[in-house]
Parts: structure tokens; C-alpha cells; sequence
């Protein structure tokens, strides 16, 4: 018995050890001084002497698995003082099966593809990723363990691809222009490759990488070879010129020119300068507005470049909403009584925009971003004479971020977050500050984070105010389990920068789940877990939301994903913002509700997402119920469709809709809303795209009982109130456009944009009418073009020399 629990200590700490220990591969590349053409073809001879990087193993589904050697890969790299090249085998015995769909930058689509991950302090801290497709598309993002893959970074840099008798290949050409790293004469990278293989759903790297481990980055191999490297000057310019035609119902046609330059300066080997001067948004996606009737503001998606590209230190904390920059006026004049505004700007605009980020080689990050709004007035106009006078609604205003993030460990980290908000004369002023945490221990099995957070409001009213977490959780193995708490005060206030809905609360939440590693016979993936929230007034401490929840997630053999999940909310909740009034509640009942999810595999020509779902109010005929049905074709690999239709339905719903004198009207109500869209795109080319996107909104909500809320959070009956606070409420956009990468870096776009939206409090039910009244003398159109000229400060040398 001795010996057996002996040998069982012996293989567990040898187990242990291994964790540890386990031998990185390692790659050794040579210096070249002849020029490589990128064409795939790998004719030039400094191929044939390169090391040769082979013997992938599985990563999904069946992670640890050897690779067939009918598709094995094989990859070399080789450097000069400007860039290193990659020159990539992979094999496939059926390349008339290599899905190759044709995509957009950035955008996988249903192909093959390889991927090379550099991390140039060799630190485990952050990877930079490139990724080409079999259809020669580009894809490259910055990737950390905390915030993972960054796509909305881009750099410049060459691929070809080419599909063989034996699969396919794969040449690159990545400047150092392109990457971080030290400035010492022999360098030493972290290193891994990638390769997926589209039509079966697998993914293999070159150094294994353990999914029963939290962390990939920590697990990468090593590049070797690289010596007397400089850091090149990293100044890149890109002017712009945009001309827009916009016309309407009920206004004239008139054109307008638009001019700029951003500016990305390195300024040491580690930290970049992003700076816009005169920006120009007007190509960004449209935002999918919807009728608002709850006390919150409707949260909407970042599409302007500057602010989504590079921003990972800046999301540390969830402290910056960059919508904020550049929003509607949200201030309220003082105005006499005889006046009025009779439409407020929709917009302010941004005069300049910067921002400085960056790690070194010993895990500082630094972030530094800086935005400046200009004044902007609308007209209050005199009801008496007619006269008007300009008003402010939103002053010259500053808007700051500074982050200081030291990562140690290769998987922990501190954090230093700063918000401020400086607004000119005697309007609001705010500060944030925030020190946060994420530990783990060295074998990623363990995870602590959380932090504290201050903010400080200068007004009418000058106020104070915190938010502090904690979080407990295991990241690793088949069980996993989570375990926290939140506190925020009832003056914390981050919503000049940031975006906070509720206060003075404190919170408790847990999280229990398990996931097979490895495929069984029935799933490749399998996921269930047990969660549970409660939230609690601090005042009162009454429950003011809660939920108990289990969500199953899985895959089966041939890769259609489903899930499904219970919710149920055994409490009654006390909502303290839907009165609309401090101190004041509603009383909401116990409700329980579940859903379920199908999405069959993409690979497909014809694949469909199917998503139903319902909340039932117990012991009340009151309930909220919903489908998304989203059918999708490829036609071929250059074009595809997708159109999305959801239902979503609320019965005898109970919300605020007005105040009459001193009481809070609530209504009980119906609502349906509808929403169709379509996209769809054509790709003559990876670096030619066209692209359509197509939304239709129609939301309609009809009182049926008014009531007035009482103290208690219950109501009575109100028979004498008698105000139309119906709501019927339409919006329409259409976005057609054309992208074409003429050169590396350089974009020239051509959007035709149309939109529409109507309210009104007359419930009419008929779609076709509803539909046809939206552009009755309500339709808006803008035709817009746009040049975007990539200069690397580099390359403009040697056509200086040339010339």
C-alpha cells in the first residue's frame, strides 16, 4: 500500500513539474541580403537553407492531437534589416476542398487560414497576430490574455497566397515597422503559427498549446537568430479628402469638401502617437436606434476608428464610453419662459483628437489620450417677437485618459486608470481614478481581480463617490468555478466619460461550470454552468435584481452549435429607477424564463440561426417573449446574404410613462417590435469589396391601464389621467458601399446612405402603411467619397533618393 501511494506521489509531482518545465520548441532564423519577392513561389535559394518549423499539434477540437501528415505544415523565416518573411507549406491531400471565401480586411469569413503570433519582448505579455486567408485575405490584431484579440488595430504589410496540387502557400513580408521590440543587438521573440483548416472545424499551432490552461501567450515557442536590428522610424502620415452630397425631402442638395490627416508616430521602440486633426466620421456605420421607453439611455457601439483601433489599456476598468466624445448636447439651458428651442444640434464636433500607448520591454503600458469638442449653441427663439438668441449646450470641452498598466509574471497585472473631464466656464467638470488588479498564479489555475474606483463630480453640487470589486475564480481544467461582490456609492458617478446605469447597490455573484477538453462521440465542444446574481439597495438592503441561472453550450460531430438556458428570479425586486424619482420604487413580481439556440455550421453554402426566448411573470398574464430567425446563403466565395428577422413581444408590460403634479403615472402596456435587416456583400477582391447593410425598425407601444404608483411600490388605478402616452416609433437605414485597398495602407470608399424615422402617438397596426408613411417627405440622402493615402516616412526616403 506504501509503495502504491509512493508511486502515486511520484507521478503527481512529476506531473507537477512538468506544468513547469515543459520544453518550448524553438526556431532559428538566418540574415539574407538579397531581396525576396513576395509571390509564393519560395524560388529564391535562401528558402532552401532556412530551418524548417513542423510537427503542429491540435489546438480544437481535440487539443493535443498530432497532426495528420497528410496535412502537415511546414514553415521557414528569414530576415534582412527591414522586415522578416515567412514562407509557409501547408499541405492538404484534397486542395479541391480548401474553402477559400472571398472577405474583407479583418473579416475570416468561411476559409483556411494561417496565422504567425510575435511577441517581441519574448514576455508572455502580447502577441502581435497576422493571419492570411486561403482567398489572399489580410487579418492582423494585437492579442493579451486579458483583453484578447484586438482587431480594430492594422498595420502594413505584404502576403501572397496560392493554391498548389499539394494545398496551398503561403508568402509574408512583415516590416519591423510593424512590431515591438527591444533595442538589444540579439533579439529573442516569442513565436507560434497557426493553421486552420476550414471545412473540419480544426486548429493546429506549432508549440502546443494546452487548452486545460488559461493562458496562450505563456505558451508560445521561441524565435532565435535575429541580431544588429534596428528599430526604424516609425512615422507614417495619411491625408484624407472626402466630398459629400447630402440631400432631403425638405432640403436643398448641397455639397461639401472635408480635409484632414492623422498622423502615427513611434516614438521609441515601444510607444506610438495617434493624432487626428480636422476628423472626418462621416463614413461610420449608422447606429441601430430603438425606441427608448426605459430610465436609461441607449448604449451604443464605437465605430469611429480612432477611438475602437489600438484601445485595450483604455478599456481597463470599463471607465471609457468614447461615445461620450463628440455626443449629443445633453445640456439644458436656462431659458425664459416665452422661449424655446426648436431643434438642438445632433452632433458636436471634434477639433482635435490624440492618444500615446504602448508597453515596454519590462511590462509598463502606458496610455494617453486626449480629445478636444468644440462650443457648440442652438437658437432659442422668442415665442413672443420671434427673436432668437444663440444659447450654449455643450462648451468647449476637454476630455483626457492616462493609464499606467505594469504587467508582471507574464500573467498579473496593476492598474492605474485616470478619467477627467474639463468642461469651460462654469459648466460640469468630473474626475475619475481607478487602481485595479488581475493576478494568477503561475500555472494560470488561479485568478484574482478586481479593484477601486473614485470619482469626483465639480457642479451646482460638488460630489464624491466610489465602486469596489472583488473576484475569485479558477480559470483552468474541466471545473471551473467564479465567486464576487461589487459595492458602488450612491454619488459614484462616471458617466461624463463612462457609462454607469445604477448606484448606491451592492452585489453578490458566483459561477460554477464544466466543458469537456477534448471531443467525447457525441460533441466536439460540451459547456454547463450554474450562475446565480443578487443585487441589493444599500439603504434598504432590498433585493433590486437577482437571478438564478443554468446555460448549456455545445457543438456536435458535424459542428452545428446549440444552446439553451433557464433563468429564474425566486425574489421580489425592488426597482428604484424606474419611478424616475429618488427614493421612490416599484415593486416587480417573481418571473422565471428560458431560452434556446441553434446555429448550424457556417461552412455550409445555406446555414441558419435560430433563437427563441420567453420571461413569464409568475401568477400574472404577464410576459415577454421573442424569436430571432437569421437565414444566411453563400453564393459563391465572392457572395453571400444574410437576413435577420426578430419578434420580440411584451404583454401587459408595467412602466413609467409621465408625472402629473406630484404623483409617478405608470402604464400597464402592450408592445411589439419588429426588426428586419439584410447584409450582404460582393468581393471582386480581398482589396475590393462591395458591401450593403439594410435596417428596418418598427416599435409600438399602447397603454391599456394607467396607474398611479404608490409609496409602497404598488398601484392604484387611474381613471382621470388622460394624456396619449402611446408610442409608435419607425426608423430606416441603407448603407451601400465600395471599398477598394488600391495600396498598402490606402483606401478610397464610395457611400451611398439613405435613412429615415418617423414617432408618433397614434397606434396604427398595419405594417404596410406604417412601413410607406416612413418616407412620406421623411427620407434623407448623402453620397459620399472618400481617399485615404497611406506615407510611411520610410519608404518616402528612398523615393526621395530615387528622385
Amino acid at each position: 500500500m506504501t509503495k502504491k501511494i509512493g508511486l502515486l506521489l511520484l507521478l503527481s509531482i512529476g506531473n507537477f513539474f512538468f506544468s513547469f518545465s515543459q520544453i518550448k520548441k524553438s526556431i532559428t532564423t538566418n540574415r539574407i541580403s538579397k531581396n525576396i519577392t513576395i509571390d509564393a513561389e519560395f524560388d529564391e535559394n535562401e528558402w532552401k537553407n532556412a530551418a524548417i518549423a513542423s510537427d503542429f499539434i491540435m489546438f480544437e477540437p481535440d487539443n493535443g492531437k498530432a497532426v495528420d501528415a497528410k496535412k502537415k505544415t511546414e514553415v521557414r523565416i528569414l530576415y534582412d534589416d527591414e522586415a522578416i518573411y515567412v514562407a509557409a507549406l501547408l499541405y492538404d491531400d484534397e486542395p479541391s476542398k480548401i474553402m477559400k471565401e472571398i472577405t474583407e480586411r479583418d473579416d475570416f469569413g468561411t476559409t483556411d487560414a494561417f496565422g504567425i503570433f510575435i511577441n517581441g519582448y519574448n514576455d508572455g505579455q502580447q502577441d502581435f497576430r497576422f493571419f492570411v486567408t486561403a482567398a489572399g485575405g489580410q487579418l492582423d490584431c494585437l492579442a493579451t490574455e486579458q483583453i484578447g484579440e484586438d482587431f480594430s488595430w492594422n498595420a502594413i504589410w505584404s502576403s501572397k497566397v496560392k493554391i498548389t496540387s499539394f494545398g496551398w502557400a503561403v508568402e509574408m513580408k512583415i516590416p519591423y515597422a510593424a512590431l515591438r521590440f527591444s533595442s538589444e543587438s540579439e533579439q529573442t521573440w516569442g513565436l507560434n503559427f497557426v493553421r486552420e483548416i476550414k471545412r473540419e472545424r480544426r486548429i493546429y499551432t506549432w508549440t502546443h498549446v494546452d487548452s486545460k490552461i488559461g493562458a496562450v501567450i505563456q505558451q508560445a515557442g521561441i524565435l532565435e537568430g535575429i541580431k544588429n536590428i534596428k528599430t526604424p522610424t516609425r512615422l507614417f502620415l495619411i491625408p484624407y479628402s472626402s466630398f459629400y452630397l447630402n440631400a432631403g425631402e425638405t432640403q436643398k442638395t448641397k455639397g461639401e469638401f472635408k480635409g484632414g490627416l492623422d498622423v502615427k508616430y513611434g516614438i521609441n521602440d515601444a510607444f506610438t502617437l495617434d493624432a487626428i486633426l480636422v476628423p472626418d466620421f462621416g463614413q461610420t456605420k449608422f447606429d441601430n436606434v430603438v425606441l427608448n421607453l426605459g430610465p436609461f439611455e441607449q448604449q451604443f457601439n464605437e465605430n469611429r476608428p480612432f477611438f475602437t483601433e489600438g484601445t485595450d489599456l483604455f478599456s481597463k476598468g470599463d471607465l471609457l464610453y468614447s461615445r461620450r466624445i463628440g455626443q449629443t448636447p445633453d445640456f439644458n439651458p436656462v431659458l425664459s419662459n416665452d422661449e424655446y428651442i426648436e431643434k438642438y444640434p445632433s452632433a458636436i464636433s471634434l477639433l482635435n483628437a490624440m492618444k500615446i500607448s504602448g508597453r515596454n520591454k519590462d511590462g509598463l503600458g502606458i496610455g494617453f489620450l486626449n480629445a478636444v469638442t468644440e462650443k457648440t449653441t442652438a437658437s432659442a427663439i422668442n415665442s413672443n417677437d420671434n427673436s432668437t438668441r444663440a444659447v450654449t449646450v455643450s462648451p468647449l470641452t476637454n476630455y483626457n485618459v492616462t493609464v499606467f498598466d505594469q504587467r508582471f509574471n507574464q500573467n498579473s497585472s496593476v492598474t492605474f486608470i485616470n478619467t477627467n473631464v474639463t468642461r469651460n466656464g462654469s459648466f460640469r467638470d468630473a474626475n475619475v481614478t481607478g487602481l485595479l488588479f488581475d493576478l494568477n498564479n503561475k500555472t494560470n489555475k488561479y485568478n484574482v481581480s478586481g479593484g477601486l474606483k473614485s470619482s469626483s463630480i465639480h457642479d451646482v453640487k460638488n460630489t464624491n463617490g466610489i465602486s469596489a470589486s472583488l473576484d475569485l475564480a479558477e480559470t483552468s481544467g474541466k471545473f471551473r468555478y467564479s465567486i464576487g461582490g461589487e459595492y458602488i456609492s450612491k454619488d459614484f458617478d462616471n458617466n461624463d466619460l463612462g457609462i454607469n446605469f445604477r448606484t448606491n447597490y451592492y452585489s453578490l455573484y458566483s459561477n460554477v461550470n464544466y466543458r469537456i477538453l477534448n471531443p467525447n462521440k457525441v460533441f466536439n465542444t460540451f459547456r454547463i454552468s450554474l450562475g446565480s446574481y443578487l443585487e441589493f439597495y444599500k439603504p434598504t438592503n432590498q433585493v433590486q435584481s437577482s437571478n438564478f441561472n443554468i446555460n448549456l453550450n455545445s457543438t456536435n460531430k458535424k459542428n452545428h452549435y446549440f444552446g439553451g438556458g433557464i433563468n429564474v428570479n425566486p425574489f421580489e425586486n425592488y426597482d428604484y429607477y424606474e419611478p424616475r424619482v429618488e427614493n421612490r420604487y416599484f415593486v416587480n413580481p417573481k418571473n422565471a424564463g428560458g431560452y434556446f439556440y441553434f446555429s448550424s455550421n457556417y461552412n455550409n453554402k445555406f446555414a441558419i440561426d435560430l433563437n427563441p426566448y420567453i420571461t413569464h411573470v409568475l401568477n400574472e398574464n404577464r410576459y415577454e417573449a421573442g424569436i430571432n430567425i437569421r437565414p444566411r446563403y453563400r453564393f459563391n466565395d465572392q457572395f453571400s446574404l444574410v437576413y435577420s428577422f426578430d419578434y420580440f413581444r411584451q404583454q401587459n408590460d408595467i412602466g413609467f410613462i409621465d408625472f402629473e403634479n406630484s404623483d409617478i403615472i405608470f402604464a400597464r402596456r402592450d408592445r411589439n417590435t419588429y426588426t428586419n435587416s439584410l447584409t450582404s456583400k460582393f468581393s471582386i477582391s480581398s482589396v475590393m469589396n462591395f458591401n450593403l447593410s439594410v435596417r428596418h425598425y418598427w416599435s409600438l407601444a399602447e397603454n391599456n391601464q394607467i396607474s398611479t404608483l404608490n409609496s409602497d411600490g404598488s398601484l392604484t388605478p387611474n381613471s382621470s389621467y388622460a394624456t396619449n402616452k402611446n408610442s409608435n416609433f419607425s426608423t430606416w437605414n441603407l448603407d451601400l458601399s465600395y471599398s477598394w485597398w488600391f495600396a498598402p495602407g490606402s483606401q478610397m470608399s464610395v457611400l451611398y446612405r439613405n435613412n429615415a424615422a418617423t414617432f408618433n402617438r397614434t397606434i396604427n397596426k398595419n405594417f404596410e402603411s406604417n412601413f410607406s408613411n416612413l418616407f412620406d417627405n421623411n427620407l434623407n440622402h448623402v453620397v459620399s467619397i472618400s481617399v485615404r493615402y497611406f506615407i510611411d516616412y520610410n519608404q518616402a526616403k528612398k523615393w526621395v533618393k530615387k528622385g
